[in-house]
């Protein structure tokens, strides 16, 4: 049996907070984790929305149901994912190329040029937003890693001078129960050994957003 890859025409979805204009001085794109839907993560960023910020929530491509064939129904919840370990390299050259895509389009509809760009990345969505801004063509001013671990094959050192452009926070649960202190540390090791300078950020909380770091990150312009 011979494997072939096919590319292939598909209709993906983001979401935007606040209004696209000539006031706009700050653009947020933020990642949603695994098992999350663009809409329902975005709702936890929509205090941030103002005339001069919009957050742009990008929709991973592949979508499950959440609950077992036997229960609910038609009413079964629905998440979505950005990858998995099956034909990975496939997925990540595509999602790395739709992000760009959304960000290519926000970029192209503002009437003003030189807005600030702020990249958030949540749980699973850390390794994605790391990746793409190591892979992609995307210009970052600030990169956000909240709750989540860095790609395990990406070699920072080969993308360390991108990343040090960038104003780096690690952002962190003292209860999250899956970033422990020992993955925390392992990641914060990794970008120092490249030379890539970060703050760390933690809040007393889960595996969640919080509204008050948000705040705190969203004025540390």
């Amino acid at each position: 049996m011979i494997e072939r890859p096919l590319r292939t025409w598909r209709t993906a979805r983001y979401y935007v907070l606040g209004t696209p204009g000539a006031a706009v001085r700050d653009i947020w794109f933020v990642c949603h984790g695994y098992g999350q839907l663009a809409a329902s993560f975005a709702q936890g960023l929509e205090p941030l929305a103002s005339a001069e910020r919009i957050i742009v929530a990008p929709e991973a491509l592949s979508r499950f149901y959440l609950d077992a064939l036997d229960q609910g129904g038609a009413s079964r919840r629905v998440g979505a994912t950005w990858m998995t370990r099956e034909d990975r390299e496939a997925e990540i050259g595509d999602y790395v190329g739709y992000l760009d895509a959304v960000y290519a389009t926000v970029l192209g509809e503002l009437p003003t040029v030189g807005a600030r760009v702020h990249v958030l990345g949540f749980s699973q969505g850390v390794a994605t937003v790391v990746r793409w801004l190591a892979l992609g063509n995307a210009r970052a001013d600030a990169l956000t890693l909240w709750a989540g671990g860095l790609p395990h094959d990406l070699a920072l050192d080969d993308y360390a001078e991108r990343f040090s452009r960038m104003t780096v926070t690690i952002v962190a649960g003292e209860r999250d129960r899956l970033v422990g202190e020992e993955p925390l540390a392992a990641a914060r090791a990794r970008l120092f050994a490249s030379g890539i300078d970060h703050e760390l950020v933690r809040f007393a909380g889960g595996h969640r957003l919080d509204d008050a770091v948000l705040r705190q990150l969203a004025g540390a312009r």
